[in-house]
């Protein structure tokens, strides 16, 4: 089984430079600049939820879900969201900390390119060979797995997504915010 990829495009970078445009001229995702157009049940990676994607989500991939990609810049992440999650009916989800490979943002956690995430998110769901197809493109893709092999292994390991946040302390130095201040 594969799952249908997606991804939004807010039109904010560059197209020439941006990784969902250049997939979807490669016919490995669909491209959507109207919100309109998107699945009506799947998840959506957006990184700002808090809801990791993890085991309990398999679920919805195997009714037929889709995986969404928001394509926005990181410097407009948070108005990005908002616009487009109240227009969505997708299932927020975001991603266990993971090391970019981009150039732009290479070794930095979390700044991943919206392929590198939807790469990501289809390996966590079992989808290997997929996102595997969906990094070749890149000259970087290889590395992306690579340079995140012993956390994704581990991440795809785990029983619940509550199991998955805590093995993110494993590999990456997270600092918790302390409310008790």
């Amino acid at each position: 089984m594969e799952i249908p990829v997606h991804a939004i495009w807010l039109a904010q970078d560059d197209p020439r430079k941006n990784t969902a445009v250049r997939a979807s001229r490669d016919n490995l995702l669909r491209l959507h600049k109207d919100l309109r157009r998107l699945p009506k049940r799947g998840i959506i990676l957006e990184p700002l939820c808090g809801k990791v994607l993890g085991p309990e989500d398999r679920e919805i991939f195997e009714q037929n879900g889709a995986l969404v990609g928001l394509d926005c810049s990181w410097a407009q992440i948070e108005d990005s969201v908002k616009h487009v999650m109240r227009r969505s009916r997708l299932q927020p989800r975001t991603l266990p900390l993971l090391l970019a490979a981009n150039p732009v943002n290479w070794g930095k956690p979390g700044k991943l390119t919206t392929v590198e995430a939807l790469a990501a998110a289809l390996y966590l769901m079992g989808q290997n060979r997929q996102a595997t197809e969906l990094l070749s493109k890149f000259r970087w893709g290889e590395q992306f797995m690579n340079l995140n092999k012993e956390p994704l292994r581990a991440y795809t390991e785990a029983k619940s997504s509550a199991e998955l946040v805590s093995l993110q302390f494993e590999f990456f130095d997270i600092e918790v915010e302390d409310d008790a201040q």
